[in-house]
């Protein structure tokens, strides 16, 4: 059995919107235009917590914030 730490979970569509405070419909235009890192399981998008994590550092950087 694997066990995964806190940085590993996978988060749906909704989660991630919530989380990054997104319409569903924002968050699901940003993952399939490649902009959002994320990737499908039978045809649903699935988000690894830390991958958003590390985007939105990227994404505080390029506005020259830190």
């Amino acid at each position: 059995m694997v066990k995964l730490t806190m940085t590993d979970e996978i988060l749906t569509l909704k989660e991630v919107a919530k989380y990054l405070k997104l319409a569903e419909k924002t968050a699901y235009k940003l993952a399939a235009d490649g902009k959002l890192p994320g990737f499908k399981v039978g045809g649903s998008w699935r988000f690894k917590q830390s991958d958003i994590e590390s985007w939105i550092t990227e994404q505080k950087n390029k506005d020259g914030t830190k």
